[in-house]
């Protein structure tokens, strides 16, 4: 694959660029938009008040990705909420001439998915202007050669029609990057590195202390990508590079896409480097057809398109595909079945979803990437990488009983460094008593929702635990315990910034509709009756919350409650292993007799494709799953929640926590 690189031509080096359009303000006022939209040039106005947390959700929604080609184009911004309606409609960018487009703070927040950007780049946006831009959503837009930065003087400079040097877009960003706005994208600065034309970074350094992710990163740092060399002695944050891959995995939503680029780039023959290391997964739409309003039954033929893409891509290269069951479903949602069955400490693992560090929970380098960096990293088997700094978050002390996971991060997702934005981009490893106290699971939470804080990933240093988990998988206990060792950080390393936290601080939480940052005691929230409670995805959808499930509703039982009857309470399964264990447990007949229905695994109702979706606004959810943006579960109110607390408020018929 490196030879066939090697034989492309190279793009042109740019250093400057001059476009003439307009710019539209995504604003929170849904008026000031649609003034945009009928052909008004709104006056910038550092008091113009921009809309905050746009998520990729509300870019391009959910349905909007079952297309993977140009017709994105109509769709951006479909999903953008303002003033609690959506002001901007089916080809309405495309149509407005729009070359720029400008926000506030946090943009591009959630889902790792690559058609937001694409979809804005099809629709003629070439510049993205906000106070700051998430981590997955930034990388995304500067791989397919849209240009994003934080100077809002650029704004008259773009509506003047004046050369810009690309400098003013890639001040403070490391060589590579730099290289990849340059160049016009990843896979064209792929080519000049294959050909050895790209400028590539020194290394050496003198030695110094490594933490965990460092030491990972260290040893996967390609050094020779021509000659095939990995490993670097040191790294220490803001150095740039590419990291050699252990394990790349994509699913039904992204893989089509990838491929698509990667035929069109590199030829029908073609052949995917490594393929025994890549992994495909139909997990997010197989449950589509339950949920689809008859007005958009036609698009479950597109969703069918991208199941069958993938199916025939893997064939023809030889890649492992779980797919769907003969009972209906998924055999496992793709991190669930990473973590389970593949991933093992000191390994970097790139996936196409923003909870890829789910694995973190055992000591690995977990993260998410968009489409383009998918299919190139089929071509070269790594990926690039600017060392970021590393957040250290301890929970100390003895939790509560009823205390949980996913409180302790909606905790730290309130925490006032967080909603700032000062996680994005960082790693954060979590520590502490608390922190080791949880089981691998548990673990598997915090660094999941690493993604809703910003963060690059999250990672929990392997222990004694992580030794029982990798035996119970079959590896010798003497071998999971050198692995275990081996992975540890040095003694002295460094740290961006450490926060602790008091574990008895941490009471049970939910966080209001909008935003998962919106933590608030569960005592504090006053009567909030529910229609939908949800337990599922791959956040909530493991054996320990299945635990939790069916402890509550076993308390239920004996004292001659079961699910109020104005309330659906969905339990899905994160994979087939997950559904053999509730099996084992005797949890299926007690869900049933609690009143709870069960569902075969797959994303759901997390990304608003199965049972467990709101259907109406009105409609107030409670939910497990990891994020909460406008539009993300269907039209109605989600509350997010701990396992304990959706179960427990599934009974009451209101949001209440567990009396543990």
């Amino acid at each position: 694959m490196i030879e066939r690189l090697q034989k492309l031509s190279v793009s042109k080096r740019l250093s400057s660029i001059k476009l003439r359009g307009r710019i539209l303000f995504l604003t929170e006022d849904p008026e000031l938009i649609r003034r945009q939209l009928r052909g008004e040039d709104l006056r910038w106005e550092p008091s113009l008040k921009l809309r905050d947390d746009i998520s990729t959700d509300e870019i391009t929604p959910a349905w909007i990705c079952y297309h993977y080609d140009d017709r994105l184009g109509d769709f951006p911004y479909t999903g953008l909420k303002c003033g609690g309606v959506l002001p901007i409609g089916e080809g309405d960018v495309r149509r407005g001439g729009f070359v720029a487009c400008v926000s506030g703070k946090r943009r591009g927040k959630g889902s790792s998915r690559e058609q937001s950007p694409y979809a804005e780049m099809a629709a003629g946006i070439r510049i993205v202007i906000a106070e700051n831009i998430e981590r997955i959503y930034r990388q995304n837009c500067q791989n397919l050669g849209m240009l994003v930065c934080s100077d809002f003087d650029l704004i008259d400079a773009i509506r003047a029609g004046k050369e810009i040097p690309l400098a003013r877009f890639t001040a403070g960003e490391d060589l590579i990057t730099r290289q990849i706005v340059e160049y016009g994208g990843l896979f064209e600065f792929n080519v000049a590195r294959a050909r050895g034309e790209a400028e590539m970074p020194a290394l050496a350094r003198a030695p110094r202390p490594l933490n965990l992710a460092e030491k990972i990163i260290a040893r996967h740092m390609v050094a020779d990508l021509k000659n095939d060399r990995v490993g670097a002695p040191v790294v220490r944050p803001g150095d740039a590079g590419f990291v050699r891959t252990d394990i790349r995995f994509s699913h039904e939503y992204v893989t089509p896409m990838a491929a698509m680029a990667f035929e069109a780039r590199l030829g029908a023959e073609a052949r995917v480097r490594q393929p025994s290391s890549v992994i495909f997964f139909r997990d997010h739409l197989t449950f589509l057809a339950d949920v689809m309003p008859p007005e958009k039954a036609h698009l479950l033929r597109l969703a069918g398109e991208l199941a069958a893409k993938q199916q025939r891509f893997a064939a023809l290269q030889g890649i492992t595909l779980h797919g769907e069951t003969k009972s209906g479903g998924s055999e496992a949602i793709c991190h669930a079945k990473v973590l389970g069955d593949y991933a093992a400490p000191g390994q970097v693992i790139i996936g196409s979803d923003s909870p890829t560090p789910h694995s973190g929970a055992i000591g690995c380098l977990a993260f998410g990437v968009g489409t383009t960096a998918v299919f190139n990293g089929w071509v070269t088997q790594d990926t690039r990488i600017t060392v970021p700094e590393s957040v250290l978050i301890k929970v100390e002390g003895e939790r509560a009983a009823g205390v949980t996971a996913k409180d302790f991060m909606l905790r730290i997702l309130a925490h006032p460094q967080v909603k700032s934005g000062a996680m994005i981009g960082k790693i954060v490893e979590y520590g502490g008593s608390a922190v080791r106290s949880f089981d691998i699971d548990e673990r598997a939470t915090m660094t999941n929702m690493a993604a809703e804080i910003g963060a690059f990933t999250g990672i929990v240093a392997p222990d004694d635990k992580t030794v029982e988990f990798l035996a119970a998988r079959g590896l010798g206990r003497a071998a999971a315990r050198r692995l275990c060792s081996e992975w540890q950080s040095d003694p002295g390393c460094e740290y961006a910034d450490v926060i602790e936290i008091a574990a008895s601080e941490i009471e049970p939480l939910v966080a209001t509709p909008g935003d998962p940052g919106n933590g608030v005691p569960v005592r504090s929230l006053g009567e909030v009756k529910i229609d939908i409670a949800y337990g599922g995805s791959c956040t909530a959808g493991k054996k320990a919350d299945m635990d939790m499930y069916a402890r509550v509703l076993k308390r239920g039982l004996e004292q001659g409650r079961r699910v109020h009857p104005e309330v659906a309470f969905w339990i899905q399964f994160g994979s087939a292993e997950v559904k053999r264990y509730c099996q084992e447990k005797g949890y299926l007949e007690l869900f049933e007799q609690a009143g709870a229905r069960t569902i075969e695994p797959s994303c759901g109702a997390c990304i608003n494709a199965g049972p467990g979706v709101s259907t109406k606004a009105a409609q107030v959810t409670i939910s497990a799953i990891n994020r909460n943006f406008p539009g993300r579960s269907g039209p109605g109110q989600m509350y997010l929640a701990s396992p304990l607390t959706v179960a427990a408020s599934a009974l009451a018929g209101k949001i209440v926590a567990f009396d543990a």
